[in-house]
C-alpha cells in the first residue's frame, strides 16, 4: 500500500516475491515530489481494488518501509506461523529479522490491509532503507545475502 515514491523499494520486493505465480496490487506514489502525502495508515487503508483483492485471498502479505539503521527486516502480522517460517527463512539466508518495538508497526490489528485476507490472517513487513535500497538496486545483488535469496526464503515459507 506505500510503493513508488510513497516508502521507496517496496514496490520492487513486492513484485519480485509475487512474480507471475500470487496476486499482486500496488499503490504507488507517481508525483514528482511530496509522494509521503499519499501515505495511508495500514489500518485505514481502503482504496477498493486493493482491499477487494485482499479479501478475496486467503493470506496477505505486505511490504512497508521503516527508519531504522542498519539492514533490518521487521516481521508483524497475525499470521504467526507464517511470520515463523518466514524468520527462520531469512535468518538463515542472513537477513537480520526483528520485531518491531513499535506496537503500531507490528501488523497485529485486524483492520491492518495484511490481515483481511479469508484467513483473518497475514504478514507486515517494515524494511529499513538501507536495506531495500540495497536490495533493489541490480549492481549490488552479488552481495550476500540479496534480492534472491530474499525471495527464495519467503517463497519457500509460503
Amino acid at each position: 500500500p506505500h510503493g513508488g515514491k510513497i516508502e521507496a523499494g517496496t514496490s520492487e520486493l513486492a513484485r519480485a516475491v509475487a512474480s507471475d505465480t500470487w496476486s499482486l496490487y500496488l499503490f504507488e506514489g507517481c508525483k514528482n515530489s511530496a509522494n509521503r502525502d499519499l501515505h495511508i495508515t495500514s489500518t485505514s487503508f481502503d482504496e477498493p481494488r486493493g482491499d477487494a483483492l485482499v479479501r478475496k485471498s486467503k493470506v496477505a502479505i505486505a511490504f512497508h518501509g521503516s527508519s531504522g539503521e542498519g539492514e533490518t527486516i521487521f516481521l508483524g502480522g497475525r499470521h504467526q506461523q507464517l511470520i515463523e517460517k518466514m524468520g527462520k527463512n531469512l535468518l538463515d539466508a542472513g537477513f537480520a529479522v526483528a520485531r518491531h518495538n513499535d506496537p503500531d508497526l507490528q501488523g497485529i490489528n485486524f483492520a491492518n490491509i495484511c490481515n483481511r485476507g479469508l484467513s483473518g490472517m497475514g504478514v507486515q513487513f517494515e524494511m529499513t532503507i538501507a536495506l531495500r535500497d540495497r536490495l533493489k538496486t541490480p549492481e549490488h545483488n552479488s552481495e550476500r545475502p540479496n534480492l534472491s535469496d530474499f525471495v527464495d526464503a519467503i517463497r519457500r515459507a509460503i
